[in-house]
């Protein structure tokens, strides 16, 4: 029980510190990177409770698209973060407001699961799944119940790719790109010209 009490408490430490990181990072690249380490703790901390599916989500949606589509995202956009950090004293009263009540919320959410846990605990276990996996009860339920649901959620995931990648394309005057409509309304008689070519002469242009 040691073990697992201190990889819990080096798991939560690395939590709460990567998240405070996420914040108080100037450089928003570093901001990402800091919130990839954020989701690899808060996996360990999900293995350590048992929900290993829900670490590998984590892991594979979260950091494995996610995380890095954001980092790719803020290398490629040229954005002015001076101007956007220009209205932060602003909204730092809402802002404070807002974080004061999320924190109250999470604290009555956190004392309403440890009395519900602790009753439970005294009751026994309602139900028993036998050698039912974690992952195997959640994958079940996602890939039966709630199948369509897990589909339109990938469906929001591609989305996002495809609106990342035309945020990030730039049309420079300069620079040539490949037009797909004029390539495939090419005909014989436009993409074609037979030249019929003189001994001793040169092709014109």
């Amino acid at each position: 029980m040691l073990p697992q009490a201190i990889a819990f408490y080096v798991l939560a430490a690395v939590t709460v510190i990567g998240a405070l990181s996420v914040i108080f990072a100037r450089n928003p690249v570093h901001s990402v990177l800091f919130l990839i380490t954020d989701f690899f703790s808060a996996a360990g901390l999900f293995v350590l409770m048992g929900a290993e599916f829900l670490a590998m989500i984590l892991l594979v949606v979260y950091v494995g698209a996610v995380a890095v589509l954001f980092l790719f995202v803020v290398m490629m956009l040229d954005v002015d973060f001076a101007t956007l950090r220009q209205g932060f004293s602003r909204y730092l009263p809402l802002g404070g407001l807002i974080a004061v009540v999320l924190t109250v919320e999470m604290g009555v959410v956190a004392s309403t699961i440890a009395h519900t846990g602790a009753a439970a605990a005294s009751s026994g276990p309602l139900t028993q799944f036998g050698a039912v996996t974690n992952a195997e009860s959640i994958g079940r339920v996602l890939y039966t119940d709630y199948v369509y649901i897990f589909q339109a959620a990938g469906m929001v995931l591609l989305v996002a790719m495809i609106g990342a990648i035309v945020l990030t394309l730039k049309h420079r005057s300069g620079a040539k790109r490949q037009n797909v409509g004029d390539q495939t309304a090419r005909t014989e008689a436009k993409g074609m010209r037979l030249v019929t070519i003189k001994s001793g002469e040169g092709i014109d242009a």
